[in-house]
């Protein structure tokens, strides 16, 4: 597998009926018959083009001709639809349904917003309305910026980013799948999208379909914890890793691992070659090299408490020179 294989988030779906339902009657993994995807969606949203492809689907711009009718000069909106291999199975509308459920709980400026979530009757296709967002995702940002981002520029997504998965998590909703892809620096301020691999935390609508991850991976494998990797469920704390391995990337401009997942980096056992990036200021690096730990009990850090450290004014010479006499 190529270096840009690897980058790919891998999916698959997880039966969502329960034993008894299954005991009753056998349910067919036969795909559903879908038509293809037509060019406007619910009677209402005209497709116009694509603007992205996922581990799920597909994001499009499409303009509302309910809103155009009305006069409203700026009709347009995005719609998330699920792929033609991943919609045909019998219980993908409900996956994304359980997205649509977990991001319209969060209402955070630097989350995206949800309108809502339909099925185009004709074709059988589920898809989500959303705002449309104009502007460079990180990893675009990346490639324009190798070396990394100044302080000044770090610490103001830095902090945009902490406070957006830190509301997440006060609202028992896990992001799954945090990667510079992922996150997007729109006109008006810093969006993280693209909980399609989210899950609520345990105990949070418990009636949602979700992803069992004992039958399949999901995951961006470099993002990825390695508790996840070793097929435990998804916490809090694995959003934290792949949050961290993020920070450390704007800061530095290179993957804390080489771009490698965290089985392979230990294996190596990488994380004793870590060291500050020289733009990231010394007070944030013990909160952030915690949040890098590989094992899940060494990683005690929240999100919260990264976002503390990440808002802690740089300390001046002067500061630092007290601190070393005592």
């Amino acid at each position: 597998m190529n270096g840009e294989a690897c980058d790919l988030t891998y999916f698959a779906l997880a039966a969502t009926a329960t034993q008894a339902e299954k005991n009753e009657q056998p349910r067919s993994s036969a795909p559903a018959r879908l038509g293809e995807l037509p060019d406007v969606l619910g009677g209402r949203y005209k497709i116009e083009r694509l603007l992205g492809v996922g581990g799920m689907g597909a994001v499009y711009r499409a303009r509302d001709l309910l809103r155009e009718q009305f006069g409203d000069p700026e009709p347009y909106v995005a719609l998330k639809t699920l792929s033609d291999d991943f919609a045909e199975y019998p219980d993908a509308n409900s996956l994304l349904y359980s997205e649509f459920a977990l991001t319209a709980r969060l209402n955070h400026p630097n989350v995206v917003r949800l309108f809502g979530f339909e099925v185009d009757v004709p074709s059988q296709r589920a898809f989500l309305i959303l705002e449309l967002l104009k502007g460079p995702t990180l990893d675009q940002l990346l490639c324009e910026r190798p070396e990394g981002l100044p302080w000044d520029e770090l610490s103001e997504i830095a902090i945009a980013l902490l406070e957006a998965l830190t509301y997440s998590h006060q609202l028992g909703v896990l992001h799954g799948d945090l990667k510079p892809s992922n996150v997007m620096l729109a006109d008006d301020g810093l969006r993280l999208f693209d909980y399609g691999l989210g899950q609520p935390v345990e105990g949070l609508l418990p009636g949602l379909p979700r992803l069992c991850r004992n039958r399949f991976t999901a995951w961006t494998p470099r993002y990825a914890a390695l508790e996840l990797l070793d097929g435990a469920p998804l916490s809090p704390a694995a959003d934290v890793y792949a949050l961290a391995c993020v920070l450390y990337e704007l800061a530095s401009g290179r993957h804390p691992f080489r771009r490698l997942s965290a089985k392979q980096a230990k294996s190596m056992e990488l994380d004793k070659q870590l060291q500050r990036p020289e733009q990231l200021p010394v007070h944030c690096w013990p909160a952030l090299r915690t949040a890098l730990a590989f094992e899940q009990a060494q990683r005690t850090i929240s999100c919260a408490e990264l976002l503390h450290a990440f808002r802690a004014p740089p300390l001046g010479r002067w500061t630092r020179w007290l601190r070393g006499t005592h």
